[in-house]
């Protein structure tokens, strides 16, 4: 857990539920390396994060922090209505150069829905 004040909405990253916390949590099934197994239910808790983050400490984690943390800040980026590529470089510049492990995680996240998109 980092230094700093608890979050009070928490989104985890893994192949496995995580367990549960002692704040409101969700989890999105995602393997180490791989794409979410619901890309739908990413872009709901995603959307989630994006009110919830206005008014309260919000964390999104994996276990390493890049690729699957890496491409959900990219697509949350993309949500909050900056296109895809421009959303992995932002991403790479402000949060890790190492963000998105994978060839597929980076196509997954220039690819992912924007407000007003169909998915």
């Amino acid at each position: 857990m980092p230094d700093g004040p608890l979050p009070g909405f928490g989104v985890y990253l893994q192949g496995k539920d995580p367990g549960g916390f002692d704040w409101d949590s969700r989890w999105v099934r995602w393997p180490d390396f791989w794409l979410p197994s619901e890309s739908d239910k990413l872009r709901v808790v995603l959307q989630e994060v994006l009110h919830r983050s206005a008014i309260e400490r919000v964390e999104i984690a994996c276990t390493g922090g890049m690729g699957r943390t890496g491409t959900a800040l990219a697509c949350l980026v993309a949500l909050d209505g900056v296109p895809g590529s421009a959303a992995v470089d932002y991403v790479r510049r402000n949060y890790s150069h190492r963000a998105m492990e994978t060839p597929w995680q980076t196509r997954f996240a220039k690819r992912f829905p924007r407000p007003g998109s169909l998915l």
